[in-house]
């Protein structure tokens, strides 16, 4: 990554509990680049040997950066894929919210973007095709169409996982506190996070369930489903080294979390939020999967999930899940050994980005910060 411009800032809250993670700066990237990337939420590429970035915007497009030749060169966008006259975007959450190049891009050229619809109000998984320079809008082959009651808690992430299947996130369809109850009913697919084979996409086949998802064959479940008792996960990631698969569930009104996912759990909501019963002072817990950190409205209001760093600039950093505050701007960043959290700290304290709508994981490695108004940042030491 080339041309960076560093962001300063005061330290302004004390660590969580249980600290020892470094505190770190941020730098940000392309900054005299003439990229207008308002509505930034995900950054992705394929496998390719290349360098460009591929920027997700909410309201249809997606953009290739190349960067310059050298670390003074300025970067240049182009328009990739515009789809913004199938795109619904009438609620704040609804749009474009994620894409993922299919692993065998260089040979068969298929991306999947996850998009809001409307006639009716729906969320569609959809694959095109295109090369590295230029994507087909009239590619599109439908994959999954899911009705969405109400225009928020859309989740949004695809992700190729190591086993090479699609894992997407929906959340629990909406309004406030669940109220169809889509969180513990295995039964729909809202609420849930899904594992798909997409290798033999069709027009007669949109995907195949693989025979090793929890819920095949159970009566009164989905098939598709891989984890539930989600409301509204934005953002998940696979730790290269371990595979294991981190996510952030935004919370309603009092607590976010961070979980780490697993086959057939059942994360709680909306008998949950967090750690704490959703309604009243008592519920049962059994049978559910808590999360392994969370916070409260003191520190934000809408959880953003990260990755596991594993690039080689910020050693101190190595091994640590980063996850930041749409609303706040302050990054933690976590440790979790033999099965516990054993170090959770602030890493960027608060002021130094806005509006925090994702982050990346480079071809190198380096973890990558998004902001909703279009910023692409790196951190730095301090």
């Amino acid at each position: 990554m080339v041309g960076a411009v560093i962001v300063s800032g005061c330290a302004s809250e004390a660590p969580m509990p249980g600290g020892q993670v470094p505190e770190l700066g941020v730098e940000r990237l392309f900054p005299d680049a003439d990229l207008e990337l308002d509505g930034l939420v995900h950054l992705a590429w394929p496998d390719d040997g290349g360098d460009s970035l591929y920027a997700v915007l909410q309201k249809g497009e997606v953009w290739r950066i190349t960067p310059g030749p050298s670390p003074s060169a300025t970067a240049t966008g182009t328009l990739y894929l515009d789809i913004t006259d199938r795109v619904r975007t009438t609620a704040n959450e609804e749009g474009v919210l994620g894409l993922a190049f299919d692993p065998d891009f260089p040979s068969n050229g298929h991306l999947f973007i996850y998009y809001s619809a409307s006639g009716p109000r729906r969320s569609i998984i959809s694959r095109f095709s295109g090369t590295a320079d230029r994507a087909n809008p009239a590619s599109e082959t439908l994959v999954l169409e899911v009705p969405q009651p109400f225009g928020n808690h859309n989740g949004g992430h695809i992700e190729f996982g190591p086993d090479g299947m699609l894992y997407l996130r929906l959340g629990d369809g909406g309004s406030g506190g669940d109220p169809q109850g889509n969180g513990q009913n295995p039964g729909t697919l809202l609420g849930s996070i899904l594992r798909l084979d997409v290798s033999e996409v069709s027009e007669s086949v949109g995907y195949l369930v693989p025979a090793d998802n929890p819920f095949v064959g159970k009566t009164g479940a989905r098939s598709e489903i891989w984890a539930y008792g989600l409301r509204n996960p934005w953002r998940f990631a696979f730790d290269p080294e371990t595979g294991r698969l981190w996510a952030g569930d935004v919370g309603q009104n009092r607590t976010e979390e961070i979980d780490i996912i697993t086959r057939g759990a059942n994360y709680g909501w909306n008998a949950m939020e967090g750690s704490g019963c959703f309604k009243g002072s008592a519920c049962s817990r059994t049978g559910l999967v808590l999360p392994v950190a969370e916070y409260g409205r003191d520190s934000g209001c809408s959880v953003t999930g990260g990755p596991v760093y594993r690039g080689s600039r910020i050693a101190s950093l190595e091994g640590i899940y980063v996850y930041g505050d749409f609303c706040s701007g302050i990054i933690w960043g976590l440790r979790y050994e033999d099965g516990r959290v054993t170090k959770n700290g602030i890493v960027v304290h608060r002021g130094l980005v806005s509006d925090i709508s994702s982050f990346a994981v480079d071809r190198t490695g380096e973890v990558l910060i998004l902001s909703l108004p279009g910023g692409i940042y790196r951190f730095r030491e301090k």
